[in-house]
């Protein structure tokens, strides 16, 4: 029955976020109406293809048209054209591979050994990449087929052409996918998910409401912050990719420039020490290891600081990304500075006279100067 009422729970859980996905995609401009926009955009170039080929046309093998036009309509009109090139010269070699060895042969049966082997290894040929599976399926729709001439053949291979053309073309003629507007979101949801973390952390300090179980949480979530940092570090990748061969990146007025590097470098960072910051939370927090807890007397300082390295972050975001001045992160700098500096003023006179214990105390400081030292300082801020 609990793992019944589990997955129960977490069925509820993804229908929730697919409605909300649906209302996010219906309400405002965003990563969720983007993947609906390239979703019709896959669907028209498929209808084309087929109005073309198989409806005023007639193909004896039309649906190969806009098969391929519906699998092109990649996330960039970049990749669209790379894996276009790639998927004909794969479909272009197994069609061949397989007519050749059925003429020859005069035996489907018998090219087929022949031919698949050589078209599956040809798959794994790095210049084609992922496409390299389309031999196999180029060689197989020939041999599969009861009638194989090379005027069949021929055809085949020129409705793939022309559905790669036609796949190509819509991507980069209807709304060219510029992915900007993604690598600003998940560099905001990763600053944000790190404020969070640390002023729930600060704030179980100050409060000395933490146990083993708030300690693990906030470590989950400082593990699961690298990853969403990784998430913006690829996003930005794809931004950058968006806007090559793309009719609308030489009017792009905020392809993603140093700013945007800079940011993933610090959230990067800043998902380290925090990870580091947790990690020594949670060990304190376990008694049973025999770790010592910080002393009060530290705790609220450290507390202190959490809360202001919380906002300096909330505050770097804003800067980069928003609406956030200058002047205010300089201030929330200084003042993560000055709370850094108390919490060495303190520590020294509140270390008991125990290993454990100092090797708590000074984990967390030393966590705490490296988290301070990746935001920047007044010189790096007005560069």
């Amino acid at each position: 029955m609990r793992a019944i009422r589990a997955m129960v729970r977490m069925g509820r859980r993804r229908y929730g976020a697919a409605v909300e996905a649906v209302r996010r995609a219906c309400a405002a401009s965003g990563r969720e109406r983007d993947l609906a926009v390239q979703a019709v955009k896959a669907a028209l170039a498929a209808w084309l293809a087929w109005a073309v080929v198989g409806w005023w046309l007639r193909a004896p093998m039309a649906f190969v048209a806009p098969w391929v036009a519906v699998v092109l309509v990649e996330s960039t009109v970049y990749r669209s054209v790379a894996h276009g090139l790639q998927q004909l010269a794969a479909i272009a070699f197994g069609t061949v591979a397989a007519t050749a060895g059925v003429l020859a042969l005069g035996n489907a049966m018998a090219a087929m050994a022949l031919v698949l082997p050589a078209a599956v290894l040809l798959g794994s040929w790095r210049h084609l990449g992922s496409q390299g599976v389309y031999a196999a399926s180029g060689a197989l729709f020939v041999l599969t087929d009861s009638n194989v001439s090379v005027i069949g053949s021929g055809a085949r291979i020129a409705e793939a052409v022309f559905g790669a053309l036609v796949g190509i073309a819509v991507n980069a003629l209807i709304r060219p996918p510029v992915y900007l507007r993604n690598t600003r979101a998940a560099l905001e949801d990763a600053a944000c998910e790190a404020h969070d973390i640390l002023a729930a952390v600060a704030q179980g300090l100050r409060e000395d409401e933490w146990g083993g179980h708030h300690a693990e949480e906030w470590h989950e979530r400082a593990l699961r912050l690298s990853r969403l940092v990784d998430q913006a570090r690829s996003s930005l990748g794809w931004s950058r990719e968006s806007l090559r061969v793309n009719p609308l990146g030489w009017r792009s007025r905020s392809s993603p420039g140093q700013a945007y590097d800079d940011a993933v470098a610090v959230l990067d960072y800043v998902a380290v020490h925090t990870a580091g910051v947790t990690r020594t939370v949670m060990k304190a927090a376990e008694r049973k290891r025999g770790v010592a807890r910080p002393d009060p007397r530290v705790a609220g300082p450290y507390a202190d600081f959490l809360h202001r390295a919380a906002q300096a972050i909330h505050l770097y975001a804003r800067t980069r990304f928003g609406d956030g001045s200058e002047e205010e992160l300089r201030e929330a700098v200084g003042k993560l500075d000055r709370a850094l500096n108390a919490l060495r003023e303190q520590l020294p006179g509140s270390l008991p006279d125990d290993a454990e214990a100092l090797a708590t105390h000074g984990a967390l400081l030393a966590q705490a100067s490296r988290l301070a030292n990746q935001f920047p300082r007044e010189a790096q801020l007005e560069e």
